[in-house]
Formats: C-alpha cells, sequence, structure tokens
C-alpha cells in the first residue's frame, strides 16, 4: 500500500486544472475530441498501409476514449467526485471547485494527447522521423533471468499497477489489456499478470488445519498467468491473540504483529512453507513471493508512525532477545555496559530499555546497541520466513517491499538493514517514490526545487546503492510511487517527468514495477473500496484517488508510452546498466546509525559524481570482502566518523592489496560505534592512501576522484551549459564492437541544457537520436526533463 510518509495534515493550494470551459462548452470539447480520433485513425490506417507500426497511436486512442468516458462519469456524479478531493487533505478545500472542474480538464488533456499523437504519427509517415516498432510483453512466456526478465530471448521491464480496480475479475479485458499492462494478446485468449494474492495469518486454524477457502485465493490462480504473490502482515487471528496476550506488542503499520513471538513465528514458518509447496513450479509465482509489504519498525519517541501503534512498547520476547544480543556484544560482561550506558545493572538478565527510544540519545551507546540490534532482529525475521518458504519452493524466487527512504534519509530507528535484506532476497525489492514539485505538506519549496526539474534523490541514490549491493539480480519495485503518492500529486503533471524518471529508474536496474494505481472500473466509477463511506486503517487509501493519474489522461497515457520505448530498446539500456562503477563511496551504517545528518552529508559528495557519465556506486566491509575488488578504481570516504573494527580493517584489506582509498578527512573512520577512539587507522599497504585532512571542498574531492580513476571513466566527453553552476544531465555510455558508442543523456535539471558531444582523447563525434532516426551532430540542447539515446560515431 501507500507508503505514509510524515502525517502532518495541512491545507495546501494546488495548481487548478486549466480548462477551456470559459471559451468552449462541454459538449464542444467532447466534439473536438472525437474529431481528432478520427484525424488520428485515418492517420493509423495511413500508416498501416506503409507497414508502420501504430501500437502507440492504439493506445493513445484508448485513454482518449477510456477519459471522455470517465469525464461523463465525473460530471454526472459531481458529488461522489468532490467526496474523493475531500478524501485527501491538501485538496479539502477545494473539493467543491475541482469537482466541478475536472471533467473539462480530462477533456482537455485529452485533447492534448490526440494532438501530440496525430503530429508525432505524421512525421513518421512522412520519413521526417523513424521509429522502432512496439515489442509488447508476453506475460504468457516471460520468464525470470539470471539478472532481468526474458521474453522471447530478451530482456523485458514488466509493468502494470499495483492496484488495480479492485473488484473486477482478471478476465475483464476492459482493465486487462495492453494499454493498462500486464497482458499478453495470444489468439483468444488474454492472460493478465496475477497479483495482491494476499497471504495471510488466517490460512492456519488453531487446530493445525487449514481454511480451505482462503488457500483457494492462492492455489485457484490459473497456471496461464505470470504474476507474484505476497505475505500480507497485517492481521491475526483471535485464537492467536489468545494464546499470545503480547502478540500484537512492538507491531508495525503494516506488520499486525510482534515478529518475535513465538507462536507468530510457527505460524507463519508453517504458512510460509505450505503455500511454498502449493505454488511451486506456478506461474504465479514467477515473479516471486514479496515477503512483506514497506516493513519498517521506528522505534523512537514523537514519530508519525507511532499514531498507528507501530513500536509503542515491546513484548518481553524482543527484550529477552534484546539482552541475548547484548550478551554477546559484550562478550558477556555487564560492567564494559554499565560503563557504556551509565547504568547499573546487575546482569544481562537484568537490563532494561525504554522504547520508543528518546531522540536525544542518538550518538550515544545505549541508542547504537538497540537499533543495531533492532535492525538484527528483523534480519532474523526475514532470514527464517525465507527459509521455511523455501522448506515448501527451494526454488522461491524473493523481494522485499523496502522504502528506499530507510537507504537515503536520516533516520535509522526504523530496524531495517538496507544491505542486509538485499543480499538476502533473490531479487531486489523496493516501492521507490519521485516527485515532480514539493510535497503538499511542505509550507515552502524544497532546496532541490531550485536546481533540479524533480526530487531523484531517493531513488538514484537506494537504486545505485542496492545495485552494488546485489548487481546481478532482478530489480522488482513492486509499488512505483512516481505517478503519485501520499504527499504528493499534481493534476498537471508533466509529460516530461513520466518519461525522464521511467528512464532513469530503468537505467539505474529496475526491471519490472507496478504503479501506484488503477482504480477506475469500466464504467468510470471508482473501484468497490472507494465507494460509499472510507474508513480504512492507513488513512492514505482513501485520498489516493485524488489527483492521481486515474484523472490524468495525459499521465497514464505517457506512462504505457514510455514502457513501450523502453522495451523498444531493452538491449541497449541493459548493456548500458552494465556500465562499470568506477569511483565507490564508502558507506557505513555505523555512521548513519550514530549522526543525526549522515545521509543528508553523504548525497552531497553522491551528487558531485552523479553527473560525470557513469553510475556510482557504493563499498562497504561486505563488498569490500565479497566482490571483486578490481570492479571499481577507488574508493571515497566521506564525513563517516564511526566505523567498527570490522569496517575499517576491511578497507585496510583493500589498500593492502593495492587498491586506492580518497580519505577526506583525520576525523573520518576515527571512531567505533561506541565514539571511542581507534587505536590505529589505515596504512597505505600496498597501495594507495591519500589523506585530504579536511582541507578539499567537494569539488576538489571529486577532481581528484576522477583523476585517480582515470583509466576506468568513458571516452566520451559531455560539456553543459544551463545558465546555472549545477549540472543537471546523468549520462551513461557503453562502447560497442563496432567502435560506436550507445549513450543515454537524461536532463534532471530545472533548465534547458546546451550539451556538447567528444572524444576526450581529441577529435570529432556525430550523434544520431535512435528513437527518432535524426542525427544530431556533436553539439545540441536538451530540455528540461528531456531524455535522448543515442549512437555516437568517432568522424
Amino acid at each position: 500500500m501507500s507508503g505514509c510518509g510524515d502525517r502532518t495534515a495541512t491545507s495546501q493550494s494546488v495548481s487548478k486544472p486549466e480548462t477551456q470551459s470559459a471559451t468552449m462548452a462541454v459538449s464542444e470539447l467532447e466534439k473536438t475530441a472525437l474529431g481528432k480520433i478520427k484525424q488520428l485513425e485515418s492517420l493509423m490506417a495511413d500508416a498501416q498501409a506503409k507497414s508502420l507500426d501504430v501500437t502507440r497511436e492504439e493506445t493513445v486512442i484508448w485513454f482518449a476514449k477510456e477519459f471522455l468516458k470517465y469525464a461523463n462519469w465525473d460530471e454526472q456524479n459531481r458529488d461522489a467526485v468532490a467526496y474523493m478531493f475531500e478524501a485527501y487533505g491538501p485538496y479539502r478545500n477545494q473539493k467543491d471547485e475541482l469537482a466541478d472542474q475536472i471533467p473539462d480538464f480530462q477533456r482537455t488533456k485529452v485533447i492534448e494527447i490526440l494532438d501530440a499523437g496525430i503530429e508525432e504519427l505524421s512525421q513518421v509517415i512522412s520519413g521526417e522521423i523513424t521509429r522502432r516498432p512496439v515489442r509488447k510483453v508476453d506475460w504468457q512466456n516471460t520468464v525470470a533471468g539470471d539478472n532481468m526478465f526474458v521474453s522471447e530471448g530478451k530482456p523485458i521491464f514488466l509493468y502494470d499497477y499495483f492496484s488495480k480496480s479492485v473488484g473486477r475479475p482478471l478476465s475483464d479485458e476492459r482493465v486487462y489489456n495492453d494499454h493498462l499492462g500486464a497482458i499478453y494478446h495470444g489468439g483468444e485468449n488474454l492472460y493478465p499478470v496475477d497479483h495482491d494474492r494476499a497471504i495471510n495469518s488466517f490460512l492456519l486454524n488453531e487446530d493445525g488445519s487449514w481454511n480451505e477457502e482462503l488457500m483457494k485465493e492462492v492455489t485457484g490462480i490459473s497456471d496461464e498467468n505470470i504474476g507474484f504473490l505476497i505475505y500480507w502482515n497485517m492481521g491475526l487471528p483471535e485464537w492467536i491473540e489468545q494464546q499470545e496476550p503480547e502478540a500484537r506488542k512492538g507491531r508495525s503499520l503494516f506488520t499486525g504483529y510482534d515478529i518475535d513471538n513465538p507462536l507468530v513465528r510457527e505460524t507463519w514458518g508453517k504458512i510460509a512453507k505450505k503455500t511454498g509447496e502449493l505454488t511451486k513450479d506456478k506461474k504465479v509465482s514467477r515473479m516471486g513471493y514479496i515477503l512483506s509489504n514497506e516493513p519498517h519498525w521506528y522505534s523512537e519517541k514523537n514519530h508519525w508512525s507511532h499514531q498507528f501503534k507501530e513500536m509503542n512498547s515491546i513484548s518481553s520476547y524482543t527484550l529477552n532477545k534484546f539482552r541475548t544480543w547484548l550478551n554477546k556484544k559484550y562478550a558477556g560482561e555487564i560492567s564494559q555496559l554499565n560503563d557504556n550506558w551509565g547504568s547499573n545493572f546487575a546482569d544481562f538478565d537484568s537490563v532494561e530499555i525504554e522504547i520508543p527510544i528518546d531522540r536525544a540519545t542518538r550518538g550515544t551507546p545505549i541508542w547504537y546497541d538497540w537499533n543495531r540490534y533492532h535492525m538484527d532482529r528483523s534480519i532474523d525475521w526475514f532470514t527464517y520466513l525465507q527459509g521455511e518458504l523455501r522448506k515448501g519452493n527451494p526454488e522461491a524466487h524473493t523481494s522485499l517491499k523496502i522504502m528506499p527512504n530507510m537507504f537515503s534519509e536520516n533516520t535509522r530507528s526504523h530496524g531495517i538493514d538496507v544491505e542486509a535484506l538485499t543480499e538476502l532476497t533473490s531479487m531486489i525489492g523496493d516501492d521507490a517514490q519521485t516527485r515532480e514539485k514539493r510535497k503538499l505538506n511542505f509550507k515552502k519549496d524544497e532546496e532541490w526545487q531550485s536546481h533540479y526539474g524533480w526530487y531523484w534523490e531517493e531513488l538514484a541514490t537506494s537504486y545505485d546503492f542496492m545495485e552494488s549491493v546485489s548487481p546481478n539480480k532482478i530489480h522488482f519495485n513492486s509499488e512505483s510511487h512516481f505517478l503519485s503518492a501520499s504527499w504528493w500529486r499534481e493534476l498537471d503533471t508533466s509529460v516530461d517527468y513520466v518519461n525522464s524518471v521511467y528512464w532513469l529508474a530503468t537505467m539505474q536496474g529496475m526491471d519490472a514495477n507496478l504503479a501506484w494505481f488503477w482504480a477506475r472500473d469500466p464504467d468510470g466509477s471508482p473501484e468497490d473500496r472507494l465507494e460509499g463511506t472510507m474508513d480504512f486503517f492507513d488513512p492514505a487509501l482513501a485520498g489516493s484517488f485524488a489527483g492521481s493519474n486515474n484523472q490524468q489522461p495525459h499521465i497514464a497515457n505517457a506512462y504505457t508510452q514510455v514502457m513501450y520505448d523502453l522495451n523498444s530498446f531493452s538491449e541497449e539500456i541493459v548493456a548500458m546498466r552494465e556500465q562499470r562503477r568506477p569511483i565507490r563511496l564508502f558507506h557505513s551504517e555505523t555512521s548513519a546509525i550514530n549522526k543525526p545528518n549522515h545521509m543528508t552529508q553523504q548525497f552531497k559528495l553522491y551528487e558531485k559524481i552523479f553527473f560525470d557519465g557513469f553510475p556510482v556506486g557504493y563499498a562497504t566491509e561486505k563488498i569490500i570482502k565479497k566482490q571483486d575488488n578490481s570492479l571499481w578504481d577507488s574508493i571515497l570516504v566521506y564525513k563517516t566518523e564511526f566505523v567498527t573494527k570490522a569496517e575499517l580493517a576491511a578497507l585496510q584489506a583493500y589498500l593492502n592489496q593495492g587498491g586506492t582509498v580518497i580519505l577526506d578527512s583525520s576525523e573520518s573512520l576515527s571512531k567505533d560505534e561506541y565514539g571511542q577512539k581507534h587505536k590505529q587507522g589505515l596504512t597505505k599497504g600496498k597501495g594507495k592512501l591519500i589523506n585530504l585532512n579536511g582541507k578539499a571542498d567537494l569539488d576538489e574531492i571529486r577532481q581528484l576522484a576522477l583523476k585517480e580513476s582515470a583509466a576506468g571513466l568513458p571516452e566520451l566527453s559531455l560539456t553543459e551549459e544551463n545558465g546555472t553552476a549545477h549540472k543537471g544531465c546523468n549520462w551513461r555510455v557503453v562502447k560497442q564492437a563496432d567502435g560506436s558508442y550507445l549513450v543515454n543523456i537524461n536532463n534532471l535539471g530545472k533548465h534547458a541544457a546546451k550539451l556538447n558531444l567528444g572524444l576526450k582523447a581529441g577529435g570529432k563525434v556525430s550523434a544520431t537520436d535512435l528513437m527518432t532516426g535524426r542525427t544530431l551532430g556533436d553539439s545540441f540542447e536538451l530540455k528540461s526533463k528531456g531524455v535522448l539515446l543515442l549512437k555516437v560515431n568517432a568522424i
């Protein structure tokens, strides 16, 4: 379900949808749209007569007709639409105004997508541009390969909606079709992806028997469908709560029970094993088992999640496991714990801790011990759950829908070790969020808005981190919040934004994504859950419809269109995704736990090298120990004061083998997890240790890193002028067998960029736009949120 984020409700003004209602009657808008549909259909016939692919235009026509129908429904059910707007806090005070405007807004946007479709197809017919035919997804025969989904022997990027017209049967082709994703037309049959099949606690009865009616929802899925299964961890049957009164202590928003409770663990272990057995070798499990929906257990005081009973207290089981963990951590020496904590416990069995923990303790040993244990206990839970599943299905693919801000944001009381959990499962899993404008519960603009066209920090940093940890795994974003999220949506979201964000996410590793969300029934009404009184445990669901893609024909169409383009160039994209990561940023969860602003500081360095033509990489203790160190040329350590002895030893081992470490200052790596000075720092060994002693700024650190990693950098150069001191164009390049280069450029900047491509060794180049066939030469302009896929030749 939708990530909740900060729950502080505010009433913000939003940009009003522009309509033509002041100058044109509704019937005229619809008449105009219908006329443009006929015009586009006529062009499609001309194109087909020339054997030109018109799949893209078929989708434009479908969305145009659907949203004209939706606009009429919204007009005829104005009060119901107002109620939907009222359910979303930032729109509440404008509910009547927006309800009046939304029918014409949708009709106007329909006209816009038709105009764009007419213009593009006219250019295709005239030969002004050339396009690759759309490559549709074969949902019946797509399989999970080693590190990508594969269809007809080629990589394929899967797309659909996580929640899709709940209440509609999978056989309803008005909902499950080419345009909304997850469909392959095979003769007379349709093969929709199955998802949101909830494996839950109620499957097991108290006497050990199975609830056969509920089990049919899992086992009764046609084996012609590819899909995934999800462990839905919200509820608990009464018999568990009667036997275990503490079973709900330490619950979280979407995990409604104590993961340390023995009966809960036994129950879920049986469920995982049994459902694994029953779904083994079925197509519905090809995309894997999602072991948890947005797991987190925020355990600090005054967190927004506490109103949902998250970590309001802990059970005796959790406390006792913590005591055991501490006993091992301190090697049985209670005096050492007392020295660290400033406590006077007689032994480990008498240790107490107040949960939720006070934020004021951050940076102290008690804060570190609790939060490191808190992460370890969730690792233990998911290791157990996955292990039991694989007793029933040894080949089971697994993922976790990890909220990427668990990595990118400063907070570390959530119990999620992104590195360990990414390592654990066989697929990378997440539900990344982006936004084109600031969050609607923020009272002023965010810092990124001064420089960039959209907020990419969470997506980019977390994806580069997870891909660094597990570079050879399928990456499944099972609830992409790119189109809307709890505290962001914009009725007039730009099509360019949608194009830019999906290109970046896919270039950074995303193999499948399910957008949030599709909630229109075929007649235009909201899905069953959203009709009548909307009283949900998570209030984010009630407000999800208003201002979403369900009211945005241009955005719903843009999502499908960009996935068409990505799949038409899947082989080129995968080739560029495999580009080497020559510079690695050292990441320490030890510093992230201890420091209040560690990830904010780290992003400043990440941002500096994000626009240099290669993917940013990360190094950790485990990455250094487990991966081939020749995969990178240098490791940057920046404002990372706290590291364990093991982390320090890993960096020293890398140096001893001839590696290069750039250390920003003597403060970095100076303290252990408890703030005690390390007795010895790094030495160069057989490698190169560059200690900048805190004198270099970010630009100097970047330049030094580029110099030390020069041998692994691209042969091409890209210069950018956008009128500011901030670069905006993220780009990647890979050399092909014929000596040419594949280049992707994505302008994340707020301003248009004048670009010049060249060879670092000297000499000129010429670029061809692979998506249009146009020759661009070596100098060209790229609009804000513009994307190019180029073939570049030396001349």
